[in-house]
């Protein structure tokens, strides 16, 4: 299996693109200066995460073709098995091959954490601090911070008597 690591950027850039019901990278939310943004997308265009496709909307317009016209990005059906989202609502038009899903942040602590929280039966801030050697607080930090804020994944939690409070990911 073909491994891959985003950095914070890139899965800010590709999580919100995700999460729209178009796919499309632009707006960028991300807040970078200069030319940051397009490096950023670059990289992900060459990770073959996310396409170039013409643009209807001038306010999202990535670059000008001669021949294509206005082109735009929009994430590919790779970026949401790169990023574990099972339900893929970019258009089947899409032409990348899925059949190799790619990993992000393999070996890492985020990486374990979020395992834990697809295990069936979910986990508690207790069972992944000391799994992860880190105060609870880190765990909570983790969790709203990395988890639901920069990689828009969905953590649920409920409480279970003789247990606590167990949090999930879906598919746990």
């Amino acid at each position: 299996m073909t491994q891959i690591q985003l950095t914070d950027t890139q899965s800010i850039i590709l999580s919100t693109a995700c999460r729209r019901d178009d796919g499309m990278v632009f707006p960028i939310t991300a807040k970078l200066k200069g030319g940051a943004v397009g490096n950023v997308c670059k990289s992900l265009l060459k990770l073959g995460l996310i396409e170039e496709i013409p643009a209807s909307d001038l306010n999202t317009v990535w670059r000008h073709d001669e021949e294509r016209g206005s082109i735009t990005l929009r994430a590919t059906p790779l970026a949401y098995s790169t990023l574990g989202i099972t339900d893929d609502p970019a258009p089947a038009s899409s032409t990348q091959n899925m059949a190799e899903p790619l990993r992000r942040r393999i070996g890492t602590k985020q990486e374990a954490l979020i395992e834990m929280l697809r295990a069936p039966g979910g986990a508690t801030i207790e069972e992944i601090a000391t799994a992860l050697e880190w105060a609870a607080h880190t765990v909570r930090g983790a969790i709203a911070g990395a988890l639901k804020k920069k990689l828009g994944l969905d953590v649920t939690s409920e409480k279970v008597e003789g247990r606590g409070r167990i949090y999930r990911l879906p598919g746990a």
